[in-house]
C-alpha cells in the first residue's frame, strides 16, 4: 500500500504510522528524515536543498518532490510506503502526481481542535531526565514532580496554548484544500482520533480495510 497520512498536530499520526508500518510491512517515510539523509549523503538534490537551508530559505517544492521521489525509488519502498509530513500543500500534491508517484489512499486522522489543545497543552516533560507525562492521561504521583528522579516537570515551549493555536491555524489553512484534493480523486479515507490508542487504531484499520486489530 502507498499511503499518505494527514492530520493535525497531536492527532497521533506518528504512532499510527509505526503500527501500520509493522502491520503492512512497509516503510514509514518522514520528509524531515529524507531531507537530512539527502544532505548528509551529499546527493545532488541534497546539495541543492542544503544551499536553500543555509540561506535561511524554504526548500522549493520541486526539490522536495525530487528528494521524495529519490527516496521512494529505493528497494525498501518497492512494496509500498507511508508518507508522513508530505505533501503539505496543493502545489506539493500536484508535484507529487506530476513526478509519477501514485498514491493508493490518503488517511486523515480527524481530531477536533479542542482535543488537540487539551492533548498538547497538557504534556509535561521532566527537566532532569526527560520522562514524558500528561496532566490528564499520564500524571505524576506528585503534581509537578517527576516520579523517577524528582525533577521539575515543565511544559515545552511549543506546547503552550498560543503556539498550538498557531500551528492549528497553519494546518487548517494548508491541509483543508489537500483533503478536498484527494477526496475528489476518491482516495481520501478518514478515521476518528479516539482517546484510547487501541480505539484509534481500530478506526484506522477499518478505514483502510486491512483487518481487525488484536
Amino acid at each position: 500500500m502507498k499511503l499518505i497520512l494527514l492530520g493535525p498536530p497531536g492527532a497521533g499520526k506518528g504512532t499510527q504510522a509505526e503500527i501500520l508500518s509493522e502491520k503492512l510491512n512497509v516503510k514509514t517515510i518522514s520528509t524531515g528524515v529524507m531531507l537530512r539523509t539527502a544532505i548528509k549523503e551529499k546527493t545532488e538534490l541534497g546539495e541543492t536543498a542544503s544551499r536553500y537551508i543555509n540561506d535561511g530559505k524554504l526548500v522549493p517544492d520541486d526539490v522536495m518532490v525530487g528528494i521524495v521521489k529519490e527516496r521512494l525509488s529505493q528497494k525498501d519502498c518497492k512494496n509500498g510506503f507511508i508518507l508522513d509530513g508530505f505533501p503539505r500543500t496543493i502545489a506539493q500534491a500536484d508535484a507529487l502526481a506530476d513526478a509519477g508517484i501514485d498514491i493508493d489512499k490518503v488517511l486523515l486522522i480527524d481530531v477536533s481542535d479542542e482535543t488537540v489543545i487539551k492533548r498538547l497543552s497538557g504534556r509535561r516533560e521532566c527537566s532532569g531526565c526527560g520522562t514524558p507525562y500528561h496532566v490528564d492521561f499520564n500524571p505524576s504521583e506528585k503534581d509537578g514532580v517527576c516520579d523517577k528522579c524528582g525533577g521539575e516537570l515543565i511544559c515545552r515551549k511549543d506546547d503552550n496554548e498560543e503556539t498550538i493555536k498557531n500551528r492549528l491555524s497553519i494546518y487548517h489553512e494548508q491541509t483543508e484544500p489537500i483533503k478536498a484534493y484527494y477526496e475528489k480523486l476518491g482516495k481520501l479515507v478518514a478515521a476518528k482520533g479516539r482517546e484510547e490508542l487501541k480505539d484509534t487504531t481500530q478506526e484506522v484499520f477499518a478505514a483502510l480495510g486491512i483487518g481487525e486489530t488484536k
